[in-house]
C-alpha cells in the first residue's frame, strides 16, 4: 500500500528545513562576529593590564565620533591649533613637528599635510594610537555601558601615555627653553 502525501506537505517540509538551516547559519555567524562577550563573568571583560600593542593612529575625526564633547572642548585649545600657529617655513621642520603634530616620526603618525586628523596636539598625542580602542569600542556602541564594560573599554587605551608625553613638549616651562625661531 502506497501513501500519497499532499504537495503542501513537501513545501512545508522544505520551508521548515530552510528555516532551521538559516537559523543555524545565523547563530554560527553571530558567535563568530562577537569579539567580546557581554557576560560580566566572561574574562574578556576584565580590564587589560595595558592597552593592546601595535595600535595605529586614527586621527581626530574617528575619535570625535564617540568623544564629541571632548573633541569640541579640545578644538578651543592651543593644543588643537599647535600646527596652525607654526609659521609656514617650519611646517616641515622635524624639530617643530615633534610637538606641533601627533605621532610625528612614528610609523602611522603625522607625515605631511596629507595626514588628516593628526595636525596639532590631538587626542592620540596624550592617549597613544587608538585603532584597537576604536575597534573594540564598536562592540559597545549605542548602549549605556555597565561599570564593568566601561572599565574594560577604557583599559584599551592609555589614560595618559606612561612616558610623560606632556614634558616632552613642555620642557620650555621647566629647564630647557623653547628654541629660538623666526616668527614670520
Amino acid at each position: 500500500m502506497t501513501v500519497k502525501l499532499p504537495e503542501s506537505f513537501f513545501r512545508f517540509a522544505v520551508v521548515g528545513l530552510l528555516v532551521i538551516v538559516a537559523g543555524l547559519i545565523f547563530m554560527l555567524s553571530a558567535s563568530d562576529s562577537q569579539a567580546v562577550s557581554l557576560d560580566p563573568q566572561d574574562s574578556a571583560l576584565k580590564p587589560l593590564d595595558k592597552p593592546p600593542a601595535d595600535q595605529t593612529y586614527i586621527g581626530t575625526k574617528q575619535c570625535s565620533a564617540c568623544h564629541f564633547d571632548q573633541f569640541m572642548t579640545w578644538r578651543q585649545t592651543k593644543h588643537a591649533k599647535a600646527f596652525e600657529i607654526l609659521p609656514a617655513k617650519y611646517k616641515e621642520d622635524a624639530s617643530c613637528l615633534e610637538c606641533h603634530v601627533t605621532g610625528h616620526g612614528k610609523p602611522t603618525g603625522y607625515k605631511d599635510a596629507s595626514s588628516v586628523g593628526l595636525e596639532g596636539t590631538s587626542c592620540e598625542a596624550c592617549h597613544g594610537p587608538g585603532s584597537k580602542h576604536a575597534e573594540i569600542s564598536k562592540d559597545f556602541a549605542n548602549k549605556k555601558l555597565s561599570e564593568e564594560e566601561s572599565v574594560y573599554v577604557r583599559s584599551t587605551i592609555h589614560k595618559m601615555l606612561p612616558d610623560n608625553s606632556c614634558a616632552d613638549c613642555h620642557k620650555s616651562k621647566g629647564h630647557i627653553p623653547h628654541p629660538e625661531f623666526d616668527k614670520e
